[in-house]
């Protein structure tokens, strides 16, 4: 959600209704507009970088022994007017074609401010832009058979969709006088227009229940997770809200705003009734707090802290932040990492957090404007194709400074693994490293390089990787 401009926006309605070659070093630490233009494309095969061109005869995606890649379909204030699902369903099969697994939407269903509104002030979990309501039939991303179009033009691309659940608050309630608080209170949702999962003030903190839970959000009615009418309406009855989305709307997975707001218990009989990935958003750098939340969810968890050591090694000038702890060596299977979403973009030097998470363990995901719009689409194909088809297998920190990172996916199930080298120095740098390879030939797969060095008996190796860049290195097949 975002903490900063959604609160104001809403408080204002008062509650009221790298990769270069040696000849072309290109500066990765250059600000989002700036756009990187002299790449090498050096096959078209997918070795050792895919262009964005489908590479496959019906251009859908196919798992790769590395595992897929999350889009985030949005930023924060999208376009309005209605057209963001026709926007993200016309760049599906190119993000298929470039190993994108799964897309993350922005919350779909009507909000306070109607069409002008991103969605994190829900108040009709049923209305996707099919009823006339706070003002507006479609949401500001479209309507309901656009969201189904998208959908499954999703699901035929071999392709995910998550759905962004906000079930810490709601907004857009009628007035009521509140027994509890001895006050009005915005929390009469007896009359959304869908007629289903209709709110008074006892589906609220404070009520009968208690007087909170975990946390309250921006002074919205707090959704009382306690209160059985409201478990059995967000996931417990045939139509309800996680069954809707899933069943009728065909969503595979949520992203959980928010989660600070109530406890993990909540995700957690959410995934056991509904089903589906999910990830949560904890905003905590503190990986002992990422690690018990997920744990107790059974759900992924974004990777805060990744994001804030990234943040450390590539701004900073210190890449040995790297060696702090993280979620995704906690436990990767259950860590989502990300360089930005639309809620925080602190990283400046992206490219090179990009390469970070992409040959690194974790499910990564690629913020859409970073995509589409800031930063080079091939280096970023590039780095897609690498995680889907190289990175595989546990990881090896083999040799960190101030400058310098290197890092080895130790490969699985005969995929051989790679070697990433991250060098934030103004000059080529060389290192003798020691590989999974023994007596073979390897390549950078990003291009950077032009060695094609062979490994000794004994698995050491020299490599190489070029000023403020990367290079990523597995064997030459």
């Amino acid at each position: 959600m975002k903490k900063t401009r959604l609160w104001a926006s809403l408080l204002a309605l008062a509650f009221v209704g790298s990769c270069q070659n040696n000849d072309e070093i290109m500066d990765a630490s250059a600000k989002q507009l700036e756009v990187h233009d002299k790449i090498v494309n050096v096959t078209h095969d997918g070795r050792p970088f895919s262009t964005g061109n489908s590479t496959s005869v019906n251009g859908k995606f196919v798992s790769g022994p590395g595992g897929g890649v999350m889009m985030q379909g949005f930023y924060w204030d999208v376009p309005a007017g209605g057209n963001w699902w026709n926007t993200v369903n016309s760049k599906l099969t190119d993000w298929s074609n470039a190993g994108i697994s799964a897309v993350w939407l922005p919350p779909a269903s009507k909000a306070q401010n109607g069409a002008y509104s991103m969605g994190y002030d829900p108040t009709d979990y049923y209305d996707f832009g099919n009823y006339n309501q706070n003002g507006s039939v479609e949401t500001r991303f479209g309507s309901k058979a656009e969201l189904e179009a998208l959908i499954t033009k999703a699901h035929a691309e071999n392709m995910q969709v998550y759905a962004d659940i906000v079930i810490n608050h709601n907004s857009g309630g009628q007035s009521q006088a509140n027994p509890f608080t001895g006050t009005n209170t915005w929390t009469d949702f007896s009359g959304v227009a869908s007629g289903k999962f209709q709110r008074t003030y006892n589906d609220f903190y404070k009520n009968s229940y208690g007087n909170n839970d975990e946390g309250a959000f921006g002074g919205f009615p707090d959704l009382c997770h306690a209160n059985p009418y409201v478990k059995s309406w967000l996931w417990e009855r045939e139509d309800s809200v996680g069954k809707y989305y899933k069943n009728v709307m065909k969503f595979d997975g949520w992203r959980f705003d928010y989660v600070k707001g109530f406890g993990p218990w909540v995700v957690n009989t959410w995934n056991s009734n509904i089903g589906g990935f999910s990830v949560g958003e904890l905003w905590d750098s503190n990986v002992n707090t990422l690690e018990w939340w997920a744990n107790n969810a059974n759900s992924s968890v974004f990777d805060f802290a990744a994001y804030y050591k990234m943040d450390e090694a590539f701004d900073n000038g210190n890449l040995n932040a790297l060696n702090d702890d993280m979620m995704w060596k906690r436990n990767p299977y259950k860590a989502v990492t990300f360089v930005a979403n639309h809620d925080t973009d602190v990283i400046y030097n992206k490219m090179p957090a990009y390469a970070y998470i992409l040959t690194h363990e974790g499910y990564p995901t690629i913020f859409y404007r970073d995509y589409e719009e800031w930063l080079n689409k091939e280096r970023l194909n590039n780095l897609i194709w690498i995680h889907n088809n190289k990175a595989t297998g546990t990881t090896s920190i083999l040799y960190t400074d101030n400058d310098e990172y290197i890092a080895r996916r130790n490969g699985y199930n005969g995929n051989p693994g790679l070697v990433v080298y991250i060098n934030s120095s103004s000059n080529w740098q060389e290192r003798w490293i020691q590989t999974n390879w023994s007596n073979q030939q390897i390549k950078d797969f990003t291009g950077s390089s032009s060695w094609h060095p062979t490994t000794q008996g004994d698995k050491w190796v020299k490599i190489q990787c070029a000023p403020k860049s990367y290079s990523v290195w597995s064997l030459n097949q």
